[in-house]
């Protein structure tokens, strides 16, 4: 029962996990820091678990992502409440948490939020992520919200189809021609292994996963460059710095220009997202995915539709 968990000990230990201390977030809820490790102890003994790990910043237990996640939805409920009931102050606006990969967030998403009318007042904290990690941040209750690649929906939230963005292996004719037997009949996939290549960070694995549908056996090449933006990771490729993925979008007026050829005409990697979001009956996270799937009905290949709940 909600009884069994004190609203006050609850948002006090969300206010210790999003100011990263004990004395921030003393000074956030304007108590004392006795308050505060009062309060989040309480909430340990009711719950009978450790819900926070001491470190610097201190960071939520699996528990603890719980009661976060939960302090997060009660806190989205109550700015709709007041918001419907007209008890907002003047101007204050509705917040929403998102995750978002880069290549989305330079692409189509900022497209879709410009979809959302501008008198709902909704301001947006958006976190950047891989899409294969994004749905991490849902169930740390870090987000209300995410653009994944996994149809699995996290405990609590429902997920939709958006579509498939569509990658493009690509590099500068003077690359290819030195590194990638360009103008040859050398077959790419003898060579791309020991290419350049350009990487998001340490966890892309859109390069590798093209060198082994190659049939090379192993991934792309030990020389890497780990560049990551979006805009970064384009602008190194026409640098001539490595060959890489990019969003067909982008790729294709680079293509068209000169600028970039295509390694690969008839191949390409198909990365599916998905819209993730807490199971909530909120007016402003409804309007933002409604906004969200019909962009992405526009920008990404595959029509959208419910997978889940």
């Amino acid at each position: 029962m909600m009884s069994e968990l004190p609203l006050d000990q609850v948002r006090t230990l969300l206010a210790v996990v999003d100011e990263g201390t004990f004395d921030a977030a003393a000074n956030a809820l304007h108590v004392t820091p006795s308050a505060v490790s009062q309060r989040v102890k309480a909430l340990e003994q009711r719950t009978g678990r450790v819900l926070l790990m001491r470190t610097k910043p201190v960071r939520p237990t699996e528990s603890g992502e719980i009661v976060v996640r939960l302090a997060r939805q009660l806190a989205r409920l109550e700015q709709d409440a007041q918001s419907a009931l007209g008890m907002s102050g003047p101007g204050e606006p509705t917040r929403l948490t998102v995750a978002v990969n880069s290549d989305s967030l330079a692409t189509w998403f900022l497209p879709a939020l410009g979809r959302v009318p501008e008198e709902l007042g909704i301001c947006y904290e958006l976190r950047r992520e891989d899409q294969d990690h994004t749905a991490a941040l849902l169930r740390e209750g870090l987000v209300m919200a995410a653009v994944t690649s996994s149809p699995e929906a996290v405990s609590g939230c429902s997920v939709r189809s958006l579509g498939r963005m569509r990658y493009l292996p690509v590099a500068t004719a003077a690359f290819a021609g030195r590194w990638l037997g360009l103008g040859t009949k050398i077959p790419l996939r003898e060579l791309i292994a020991d290419a350049p290549v350009v990487d998001f960070d340490r966890r892309d694995d859109l390069q590798d996963s093209f060198v082994r549908a190659l049939g090379c056996g192993r991934g792309a090449g030990a020389r890497r460059h780990f560049v990551p933006t979006s805009e970064g990771f384009v602008d190194a490729v026409v640098a001539g710095m490595g060959w890489g993925m990019l969003p067909e979008v982008q790729a294709r007026p680079l293509l068209d220009s000169g600028r970039l050829v295509a390694l690969a005409p008839d191949r390409h990697v198909d990365v599916p997202l998905y819209w993730q979001q807490w199971k909530l009956d909120s007016p402003a996270l409804a309007t933002v995915a409604e906004a969200v799937v019909a962009e992405a009905a526009e920008a990404l290949d595959g029509a959208p539709g419910s997978t889940g709940p």
